[in-house]
């Protein structure tokens, strides 16, 4: 009788287990990096004493390169033009919802108040601007 010997066949699959572990790894990277980036911070101007909100604004962000956004709710939108930006505004607000402006220090003064004027002219009353309160 005649044995036979059997040999190890080659298999054809893949195996998946290290790129599973490299994109868990990823993951952990993205998931810890991820809240230390913050969209959006204003550098604001500074005064002695300011009121402070008691309702829940919509606050309009006009960032440092002339940008827009409208923060309604925690969520932040970004918006393309002055107008579409008051038209967003009036659409979010009621009567008893304040407006909040919050400009970059470094815009120029009369796009904030293009800004206001706007709102005021749209039927939004209570307009107020954003500063941070100096320490001392």
């Amino acid at each position: 009788m005649k044995r036979r010997i059997r040999r190890n066949n080659l298999q054809n699959q893949m195996n998946v287990v290290p790129y599973i572990d490299v994109m868990l790894v990823l993951l952990v990277i993205f998931m810890v990096t991820a809240p230390m980036f913050t969209p959006g911070v204003i550098n604001l101007p500074t005064v002695g004493k300011a009121a402070q909100v008691t309702v829940k604004p919509i606050e309009i962000n006009i960032e440092a390169d002339g940008s827009y956004s409208l923060t309604e709710n925690g969520k932040t939108n970004p918006i393309s033009t002055e107008d579409e930006l008051v038209s967003k505004a009036i659409q979010a607000s009621t009567d008893e919802t304040p407006v909040v402006v919050s400009a970059d220090k470094t815009i120029q003064y009369d796009k904030v108040i293009n800004i206001v004027d706007k709102l005021y002219s749209s039927g939004i009353k209570k307009v107020a601007l954003v500063v941070k309160q100096k320490n001392g």
